[in-house]
């Protein structure tokens, strides 16, 4: 769907990357991480774990098939960067790099509780591979944006993916960071929308309507394309072909489910902040057994 010169909207074709042996390991890993997310939320009773769960599928790809970073180093000056902008969701990440190598899974037990290492929204103090620190919404893409102008800047090779929740959307500071990234035209700045339909206080649509969304960050000068950000073939695609355009920002709208992955959570607005008890967690366990 080509909508003028502003921008352009590229529908998503499969992807042949992926075999299905592929799929399978990285479904593995997925369900491996959504075991921890819902763990930690319930050790922890702490919000969010339906937030966490909608963002994992995607954060499997980026790890385990697209990010470039050194686990040795992780603060290595080529490494791509990734922001959580949505740091609510932070135990998905927090998961995801223990489960990645950045460190031992034994920290996941720190998660939320006094002294740990894992504070309730994103946190890089003493945290490898967490790049930033993020919760307050509407900030993430604009540190996105000034960590790519600097690649820019200094003639780097590295990428910077920031994913932002739909709700946070609404803030007026993603507007103003898509507007910056369009006129310095950062190829090297991919966005991820987190596009679950439902924020803190009911479904997006009622709490302040998004659409024409794809349309409006093609009119900003972004290169979008839409998948399903449930499916590993799409995913792995899309991220695969960044930049969409030279000298266009590129965004990929991900159409998820909140709650992903747990039947009685999926698409249901009181797990933005309710915790599982110990019977709804044994459910969700019964749910993702590997």
């Amino acid at each position: 769907m080509d909508i003028g010169a502003q921008g352009d909207l590229i529908m998503n074709s499969d992807s042949e990357n992926l075999t299905a042996p592929d799929v399978q390991t990285l479904e593995s890993r997925a369900r491996q991480i959504r075991r921890l997310v819902v763990q930690m939320n319930a050790a922890a009773r702490s919000s969010h774990v339906g937030s966490a769960l909608s963002i994992v599928d995607l954060l499997v790809v980026l790890y385990f098939r697209i990010l470039r970073f050194d686990l040795e180093n992780p603060r290595a000056g080529d490494r791509d960067r990734f922001i959580l902008s949505k740091g609510h969701g932070c135990t998905a990440l927090y998961a995801t790099l223990a489960e990645r190598g950045f460190f031992s899974k034994d920290i996941l037990d720190t998660y939320y509780q006094d002294g740990g290492l894992l504070a309730g929204h994103a946190d890089n103090h003493n945290v490898p591979g967490i790049e930033v620190a993020t919760g307050s919404l509407g900030h993430g893409l604009s540190i996105g944006v000034g960590m790519a102008l600097a690649g820019k800047h200094d003639q780097k090779n590295y990428r910077v993916f920031v994913l932002l929740g739909d709700g946070e959307c609404d803030e007026g500071s993603v507007w103003e960071a898509t507007m910056s990234a369009s006129h310095f035209k950062l190829d090297n700045l991919i966005t991820i929308v987190d596009f679950n339909k439902l924020q803190a206080m009911g479904r997006v649509e009622e709490v302040m309507n998004l659409e024409p969304f794809a349309e409006k960050w093609c009119s900003f000068g972004w290169s979008v394309r839409e998948i399903d950000g449930h499916d590993f073939r799409q995913i792995e695609d899309a991220l695969t072909k960044v930049p969409f355009e030279s000298a266009k920002p590129s965004l990929i709208l991900a159409h998820t489910v909140k709650g992903k992955g747990v039947s009685y959570m999926e698409d249901q607005l009181s797990w933005h902040y309710k915790s599982p008890n110990e019977r709804e967690l044994a459910l969700a366990l019964e749910e993702l057994e590997l």
